[in-house]
Parts: C-alpha cells; structure tokens; sequence
C-alpha cells in the first residue's frame, strides 16, 4: 500500500468513527451521567469501529487515529443536541 492510499484510507476510516459517533454523542448528552445509556453511547460504536478497522488491515498503531475521530464525534454531537431547540 502506497503512501497516498494509506492517507486517504486513515482519512476515510477516521471520518467513518467520527460520523458513527455523531448520534449517539447527541443523545448520551441527554441520559443522565454513569446510567446505562450513557455507557452504551460512548460504548456501543467501538465494535464497529474495531471491524472497520480490521477490514481495512490497519494494526494497533492506528488505533488512537480512530479514538480521535470517535471522541470528536461524540463531542460535536453533544454540542449539536445542546444548541437544539
């Protein structure tokens, strides 16, 4: 794999967690704080994320690429359901 393809596939698979994690930072804004759905927000999309990862081929040392995207998806998404009406 080129160096090229490696850039546009972390750029797609870090996009792909950050947009995963959209929805369910929305709505862990709104369950109270150490429930269960508030574990289940944060937690629920890590699986995917960790098969997309597989797929793709990618080892460890990418991992903390796709926490950045997953953790900035759960933030833009709690600011998104702040702002609502």
């Amino acid at each position: 794999m080129t160096t090229l393809e490696l850039t546009a596939l972390l750029t797609l698979l870090t996009l792909a967690a950050l947009v995963l994690n959209l929805p369910f930072g929305y709505f862990r804004v709104k369950a109270r704080k150490f429930s269960v759905k508030w574990f289940l927000y944060i937690h629920l999309p890590i699986p995917v994320i960790f098969l997309l990862r597989n797929m793709a081929g990618l080892g460890y040392k990418f991992i903390p690429l796709m926490i950045i995207g997953a953790v900035a998806g759960q933030l833009i998404g709690g600011k998104l359901n702040r702002k609502g009406p």
